[in-house]
């Protein structure tokens, strides 16, 4: 029986945007091991949900014997990338760009080897960014991008209307020249990312095959997006991290156990190594069976990026929350004594972003201390019991023991 290739494996997935060259790089991919790279912004130091998608397609490629490099932006994160924003980025430290890397690499662990064969590596484009001489650089690499082209790609039209700086402007030539570099040291001929980064990448695949005169290639994932279109990730906190003391594994499991009945599916097939065939069981039922579904997703997700402990406790602690067991429940201690107000609490135990979204809450009839509904904004917990601890209700799906300190 003839290997499968892992594009067949990315498609049935659902995995891919976009390529260039597909059958040569299909035929590329049957013939030899093909090493290839994503970039990671060090912005924070813990990747979120958002690079969950390029992190998996890695385990995938690294499964069917390819070898990837994690590429960390510290030289173009000290400019930024500008697609999809409308602000300039906060530009970073070394020191802190150093921190976030060895975050990254921990995460990244769980996915895909940095050991054995075909190990991953990590790389930082600051080594040769930050040394550039800007005219051999305009020299060498600067003859090859059409700024009237560049003008006309998606990831600058937002900028372009508030305003882009031309040190933004000099991101996708930075892109590029990573991928050169890549290419140069590592025989990398392959770069992989989210489609909204389809230009840069296609930039950095042309500048070789123009500057070099060898094949090299591109290819764009899907985004993780709700039925309407909107990036999936966002919490009452924020982003969806993927480090346990920025969003919890309990927060983490019940994100995924409430996500949208249609996304179910889709959700198994790029965020799961499940097998398809027992997605496709699982998700065959339209009706409250798909709740099934989306248990096993949220401890198969769960599981993948905390462990099978961190799993089984935040699979527990859901079955207390919602079955009444309060011994099982997930808690929170905060500091506040029992005169402050129902919204500082929800503020605290950070289940709301905002006081204007714990009001909204209030008045809508959502929050519920024990089995007594909040029924004013300006209402404190000893309106409600006298006991240090109590069980927070808001509105059906988020139930949590709260310890006053």
């Amino acid at each position: 029986m003839a290997k499968k290739n892992v594009l067949d494996t990315l498609y049935e997935r659902g995995f891919i945007k976009q390529t260039v060259f597909e059958e040569d790089l299909r035929k590329k991919l049957d013939a030899e091991s093909v090493t290839f790279y994503v970039g990671f912004d060090p912005t924070a130091d813990s990747l979120h949900i958002g690079h969950y998608i390029p992190i998996m397609a890695m385990a995938h490629m690294q499964r069917a014997g390819h070898k990837p490099i994690a590429l960390i932006g510290g030289g173009t994160g000290m400019v930024g990338d500008p697609s999809g924003r409308t602000d300039m980025r906060m530009l970073m430290t070394k020191e802190t760009v150093d921190k976030n890397c060895a975050a990254f690499k921990k995460q990244m662990s769980r996915f895909f080897r940095f050991d054995g064969e075909n190990a991953a590596i990590m790389v930082n484009n600051g080594d040769w960014l930050l040394k550039l001489n800007y005219i051999e650089f305009l020299r060498d690499i600067g003859t090859y991008f059409s700024v009237n082209k560049m003008l006309t790609a998606e990831c600058f039209k937002l900028r372009l209307e508030k305003g882009l700086s031309f040190f933004e402007f000099n991101y996708q030539l930075m892109q590029a020249y990573d991928f050169l570099v890549l290419f140069q040291k590592y025989g990398c001929c392959l770069e992989l990312g989210g489609n909204d980064q389809w230009n840069n990448i296609l930039a950095g695949a042309d500048l070789i095959r123009r500057k070099e005169g060898k094949d090299a290639y591109a290819m764009t994932f899907t985004l993780l997006e709700n039925s309407e279109g909107k990036k999936m990730g966002k919490t009452a906190k924020g982003a969806l991290w993927l480090d346990p003391n920025k969003t919890s594994p309990y927060e983490f499991y019940q994100y995924f156990r409430n996500v949208e009945d249609v996304k179910v599916e889709e959700c198994m097939k790029l965020l799961t190594f499940m097998d398809l065939k027992e997605i496709s069981e699982l998700c065959k039922y339209k009706d409250e069976r798909i709740n099934e579904a989306k248990k096993r997703l949220a401890y198969e997700v769960t599981a993948l990026v905390h462990g099978e402990e961190a799993a089984k406790k935040a699979e527990k602690e859901a079955l207390g929350a919602f079955g009444g067991n309060a011994s099982d429940m997930p808690s929170k201690k905060i500091k506040a004594g029992s005169d402050a107000t129902v919204i500082d609490v929800l503020l605290l135990a950070g289940l709301v972003s905002s006081k204007s979204e714990a009001r909204r809450l209030i008045e809508g009839g959502g929050v519920k201390i024990n089995d007594s509904k909040v029924d004013g904004v300006e209402k404190t917990v000893k309106d409600f019991t006298d006991k240090k601890e109590f069980i927070l209700h808001k509105g059906k799906k988020v139930h949590e023991k709260i310890e006053l300190e």
